[in-house]
């Protein structure tokens, strides 16, 4: 699918989105808003790169980044959780992940990308992703994946 038929599916279903990235850097946030008439259907972007942005931004406890390191589910839903506490979006995605080249160990791996996808209805979905490849292709990956999250969020 491609952003153009998102940001009809999302108009379509009455639905505001927010993004909360950290590895893709606002790709998806980009991805969206280079669609014309984007301004209906996105509320906001989050771009939290770093540990201290996740918590000041989203909201995301300390104590959960502490337990599960930022590359982790807990904390993806919680970014997701928190981009739509923290905005008036309907429908949320985050996405934080590992994307090299440097950064990964045994257990997290370079390409290791956690996801999720929240709504306002309390629905939440996680999805983890272990991409090939160099940096640009690991953050394109996981900019596709994000925008495929959304629709599968949209289709129920």
């Amino acid at each position: 699918m491609n952003s153009a038929e998102l940001v009809a599916q999302l108009l379509a279903r009455g639905q505001l989105v927010a993004t909360a990235e950290s590895c893709t850097g606002g790709m998806v946030a980009a991805a969206i808003t280079d669609i014309a008439g984007s301004s209906a259907v996105f509320d906001r972007g989050f771009v939290t790169y770093s540990n201290a942005a996740k918590t000041q931004m989203l909201g995301v406890p300390v104590r959960l980044i502490e337990a599960h390191g930022a590359v982790s589910e807990a904390v993806a839903k919680a970014m997701a959780e928190g981009a739509l506490a923290h905005s008036a979006a309907t429908l949320s995605v985050a996405i934080t992940g590992i994307a090299g080249p440097t950064g990964g160990s045994e257990t997290k791996p370079v390409g290791l990308v956690h996801f999720a996808c929240a709504m306002k209805s309390g629905k939440l979905w996680h999805l983890r992703e272990v991409f090939q490849g160099d940096r640009a292709a690991i953050r394109a990956a996981a900019r596709g994946q994000a925008l495929q999250m959304l629709r599968n969020a949209l289709a129920g």
